[in-house]
């Protein structure tokens, strides 16, 4: 996975709730933990922010995905993103797309915007976005 030059400010903790801005079949996320990311202190949890993959849980959708763990891309968070030249940017709402083990999208569309840094590191990922920030 590659790095971005921006400074994300990591706010999404466990237990925060996103929802889903893809036509996967679910509709919010509770965010169990961040994947591939550890505190180096005891009894620390680790933080998520855009452009994390994270495991959670489906609250909202169908069937299918219901009460079951899935792994979720950050691509929407409400805290200040600051990029490399100054720019500050901040969404309206924490949002997520669920992708597979091979980091592959299971939708086919985006709703809303996605920050710049997500596509920087799935590329597959920008495929599918209707808008990029």
């Amino acid at each position: 996975m590659k790095g971005v030059a921006s400074h994300i400010t990591k706010t999404l903790v466990p237990g925060a709730m996103l929802t889903c801005a893809d036509n996967s079949g679910a509709y919010q996320f509770m965010m169990i933990h961040v994947i591939g990311k550890t505190d180096g202190r005891h009894g620390k949890m680790s933080a998520a922010g855009v452009g994390d993959i994270i495991s959670a849980s489906v609250k909202k959708g169908t069937a299918t995905y219901l009460k079951k763990p899935v792994r979720v891309v950050v691509i929407r968070q409400k805290s200040a993103i600051r990029r490399a030249n100054g720019m500050r940017l901040k969404f309206e709402d924490n949002a997520g797309i669920m992708i597979g083990d091979d980091n592959l999208p299971i939708g086919t569309e985006v709703k809303g915007a996605m920050a710049r840094e997500v596509v920087e590191r799935f590329v597959k990922v920008a495929g599918v976005a209707s808008r990029i920030v």
